[in-house]
């Protein structure tokens, strides 16, 4: 029995030589040199090609090695019987967060009117931004962090999910119908919500309407989520007075797109949470024990709901 590591165009020698000394007696294999497919009994699966998992006949589970599944459940040939189970780093959170402050703060000093200034020349003292309410979307395991965070520092948050949830000093909403009054009052949205059906395009023309004129988009989660289009012209328009973007629908994003030329709109090149590799690797060890114990895995993902 072996592990295969289905994770492209990503180094992984430190990710091999912590799993040996977690799992010794276990074979790790590097798609796509598998020495022996049907020996392949777990994988682990990172933006992994159509198909591939589907030609390991003999596999038991799935593990993700990131916090996300969505690149993984859009694969139509994907087994539908295999259990998945994803990332869950308290690392991750931490750079979330530190990144969820780090833009609260340039855009509360105003540091992106000042970087367009300094292209002009031109000198213009202004006060702070007054960044009172926040709004999270999504209130899993990141996005209820980030609520959490944000009321201790004293801010008014309110949040969004598919289902109701509850969260002490935060205001939560659930469902189509009470979308509007969740981002009503919101001087930034963030959005941390998983990629599904239900969500993909979610941050449409009519949603981004929704917003009271001049807040600001922070997309952590899954480019697919907001309509480029929509936000492009809500951004153009002043609706939206910025939106930081860390995730896109292609990634790398493609030099043509006008997010590289659109004044209001920063990019960072999904880096706000990078899983942590000794934390992966310990979850990943863990869950192939499990496996071969016949338990239920950690962190295991209901397909359906896609999260």
């Amino acid at each position: 029995m072996s592990i295969a590591l289905i994770i492209p165009d990503r180094k992984l020698d430190g990710v091999i030589a912590a799993l040996q000394q977690q799992l010794p007696d276990v074979a790790i294999e590097v798609w796509p040199q598998l020495q022996n497919p049907s020996a392949v009994d777990f994988a682990v699966l990172w933006k992994q090609p159509p198909g591939v998992v589907a030609a390991l006949p003999n596999l038991k589970a799935l593990q993700s090695f990131g916090a996300g599944v969505d690149s993984i459940l859009s694969d139509s040939t994907l087994p539908a019987d295999l259990p998945l189970a994803r990332i869950v780093d308290p690392h991750l959170t931490a750079s979330m967060l530190q990144y969820l402050d780090t833009v609260l703060n340039y855009y509360r000093l105003r540091f992106d009117e000042f970087s367009a200034n300094q292209q002009q020349q031109l000198w213009k003292p202004r006060s702070p931004r007054k960044i009172q309410q926040i709004c999270v979307l999504g209130l899993g395991e990141l996005g209820a962090a980030a609520a959490r965070h944000f009321a201790a520092l004293g801010y008014q948050v309110s949040g969004w999910s598919g289902s109701q949830r509850q969260i002490s000093g935060v205001q939560c909403f659930a469902g189509p119908e009470q979308f509007a009054a969740a981002v009503a009052q919101a001087d930034m949205l963030i959005c941390l919500l998983p990629l599904t059906p239900a969500t993909e395009n979610l941050l449409n023309e009519a949603r981004l309407q929704q917003l009271k004129t001049g807040a600001i988009l922070v997309n952590v989660a899954r480019g697919a989520i907001v309509d480029d289009e929509a936000l492009l012209a809500a951004v153009q328009s002043g609706h939206v007075a910025a939106a930081c973007l860390d995730v896109f629908r292609t990634e790398p994003l493609p030099t043509a797109h006008p997010f590289w030329r659109t004044p209001g709109v920063l990019l960072t090149p999904h880096i706000s949470a990078v899983t942590n590799a000794d934390t992966a690797v310990a979850q990943i060890a863990e869950n192939y024990r499990r496996v071969q114990a016949g338990l239920p895995m950690v962190n295991q993902v209901d397909r359906i709901r896609g999260y």
